[in-house]
């Protein structure tokens, strides 16, 4: 009996341990639409890219020579991916009961359309997009960014 009651204490403890490390990785948002090579890598795994798929801080969002793909994320910010794209959110914070803001997200390569949500209304100064060569500062406004090799 004690054996028993140790193995299921064990694996309590065990699957609270690997929810509370899946919990510490943020979702963002999702993934809306793809068309054509739309992939998500995470954490060094490739994943195809589908309708629905959650979208977590850190993930690098690629498209291949003729992939698209559209994201919304969890404030309404809307982002497009052209062709050929190599996106990441850097950082993601959206807790507005706390007043606590920030979206920060690098395009490394590609075309992307940007259209702001909540983040840039309630705080502008928190919402940045770098590129390889500029950093650009968004103040509620749709821009279309694109970054060559």
């Amino acid at each position: 009996m004690n054996r028993l009651a140790f193995i299921t204490i064990a694996s309590f403890v065990l699957f609270g341990w690997f929810t509370l490390c899946d919990a510490q990785v943020q979702l963002v948002g999702i993934v809306k639409v793809t068309q054509g090579d739309a992939f998500i890598v995470r954490q060094d795994n490739v994943l195809k890219a589908e309708t629905n798929m959650p979208i977590k801080a850190g993930d690098r969002l690629r498209t291949g020579g003729s992939g698209k793909m559209g994201l919304v994320f969890e404030d309404d910010t809307v982002v497009s991916l052209g062709p050929g794209s190599e996106f990441v959110v850097e950082d993601f914070l959206f807790e507005p009961l706390d007043n606590k803001f920030s979206f920060v997200a690098r395009l490394y390569r590609g075309i992307m359309s940007f259209i702001s949500g909540q983040i840039a209304k309630l705080a502008k100064e928190t919402v940045r997009i770098e590129t390889p060569h500029a950093t650009v500062g968004l103040r509620g406004t749709h821009i279309l960014v694109k970054v060559e090799d």
